[in-house]
């Protein structure tokens, strides 16, 4: 389907400060930009970096209001996989460099903390498709999604704990249960229709079956309305803005739809579903910006 995406940050800048935006949707063989407008007004420089298939805006400003604003219409394909039971966790020595970083644990997805508690839960003789479902269903049924009641810094231990969170705290946990059965894992951050209010949205790739399979604990939006922005370990790595020096956010203003005049509307889906390039096809498209390269 083809979305048009707005997106508009305000920030009061108190002094010399340094912003490293997350924002502009990442471009691979399933998303095609159409059009896109990205500008920030009161700065001083903006610079555009591609690293590792991730689109970022390094911004300066010295003083005064800065506003960001980012417009883009994306064609969002995705790819529905075959049999769920083919979609096996690999063994270590099966697992490709790109993925074995995800497979430690990580500032916000302590899975070594909480191996006991997912050895107990989940059996670990299902196929790893199912077993990520499982996973899935079972943060759903048990952690209570509430706004305002977690704080940036706030871990997978500390979710499980306190049995509530938002869509960072639901993907963290079922990163941290992933890697802690072995399951490379890592977070997303996209745009997502449907979100009630309009927010950034997290969700989780397995690397399951030789592919990362997207799987969302939360539910709140259909998968085959995902617009990838950027993955990494975690939330750490995936920030929209990252501040360095004094600056407060006075406005955030997003917003996602279908282009006027398409026929139905993004679905929901419990088959196999990826927005990411599988290793056959970056291998045989060199060019394909998901590849762990630095340019632009």
């Amino acid at each position: 389907m083809e979305f048009q995406i707005k997106c508009h940050l305000g920030y009061d800048v108190s002094g010399p400060a340094s912003f490293l935006f997350n924002v502009a949707v990442a471009q691979n063989s399933f998303q095609r930009l159409i059009t896109e407008h990205f500008e920030v007004a009161g700065a001083e420089s903006c610079q555009e970096m591609v690293i590792g298939g991730q689109r970022y805006h390094r911004v300066t400003a010295q003083k005064g209001p800065v506003e960001l604003i980012y417009e883009a219409a994306v064609e969002a394909t995705h790819e529905l996989l075959g049999d769920p039971f083919r979609l096996q966790v690999p063994l270590f020595e099966q697992i490709p460099a790109e993925a074995l970083v995800f497979i430690y644990p990580s500032r916000f997805c302590q899975s070594d903390l909480l191996a006991r508690l997912a050895k107990r839960e989940f059996n670990q003789d299902e196929s790893g498709f199912y077993r990520v479902t499982r996973i899935c269903n079972w943060i759903f049924e048990r952690i209570e999604y509430l706004s305002g009641t977690t704080t940036p810094t706030t871990s997978a231990f500390d979710t499980v704990t306190e049995l509530a969170g938002v869509c960072r705290d639901f993907a963290h946990l079922a990163i941290a249960f992933c890697r802690s059965l072995g399951i490379p894992a890592r977070f997303v951050s996209a745009y997502a229709f449907g979100l009630n209010p309009p927010d950034f949205h997290a969700y989780i790739e397995a690397f399951i079956g030789g592919r990362w399979i997207l799987f969302d604990p939360t539910r709140l939006a259909p998968q085959s309305s995902f617009v990838r922005i950027g993955h990494g370990r975690d939330a750490a790595d995936t920030s929209f803005a990252t501040i360095f020096g004094g600056a407060v956010m006075n406005k955030m203003e997003l917003s996602m739809k279908p282009t006027s005049g398409q026929l139905g509307s993004p679905q929901y889906t419990t088959a196999p579903i990826s927005n990411y390039p599988s290793a056959a096809r970056l291998k045989n498209n060199p060019s394909n910006t998901d590849q762990d390269a630095t340019g632009k």
